[in-house]
């Protein structure tokens, strides 16, 4: 017997976004269009506190309460705490390198640990396109944050080579 073809015309062609709904009595935030696509931010690359601050200033809620939150565990856990934008998408490190990055896109915030395949337990979520060794977690909301968690994994993975850097 032959294979089936699939009828591919059912599937939605092109489909735009719908447009986020607001609370009662208050007017839609649109997305960027990065976060529409699925893409990081168009912010430019820049390293420094304050353009991390501005990067997450950007975000609509909840991913700006999220990449806040995730901010505030760094710089608490870290001494000597660096940060930076590149690639659109906020990183901080340690030292010589770059040890994890946070990202908002659309319905969720990205935090992903550069050798995340090292770290105990591993982060369950293998991002596309970011190395093969990077894992991390995706945030819907502040709430979904395990700080305990989180601020374990933001120590093991500084005491490994950063991305960037030179070898520790």
């Amino acid at each position: 017997m032959p294979a089936r073809k699939t009828d591919k015309t059912l599937e939605p062609a092109g489909r735009k976004p719908t447009p986020r709904s607001a609370a009662p009595g208050k007017a839609a935030t649109p997305l960027p269009k990065s976060m529409v696509t699925g893409k990081a931010s168009p912010a430019k690359a820049a390293a420094g506190d304050k353009p991390v601050f501005a990067y997450i200033a950007s975000l609509p809620q909840p991913q700006r309460g999220i990449a806040k939150r995730v901010d505030a565990i760094a710089a608490k856990a870290l001494p000597g705490l660096q940060r930076s934008v590149k690639w659109g998408l906020s990183y901080y490190g340690v030292g010589d390198g770059w040890c994890f990055c946070c990202g908002g896109f659309r319905g969720h915030v990205k935090l992903m640990f550069v050798n995340g395949a090292a770290l105990k337990p591993v982060p369950p979520v293998t991002p596309v396109a970011m190395g093969k060794a990077t894992r991390g977690v995706e945030l819907n909301a502040v709430k979904d944050i395990d700080e305990r968690q989180i601020t374990a994994w933001m120590k093991q993975v500084t005491a490994l080579p950063g991305v960037g850097g030179k070898r520790r």
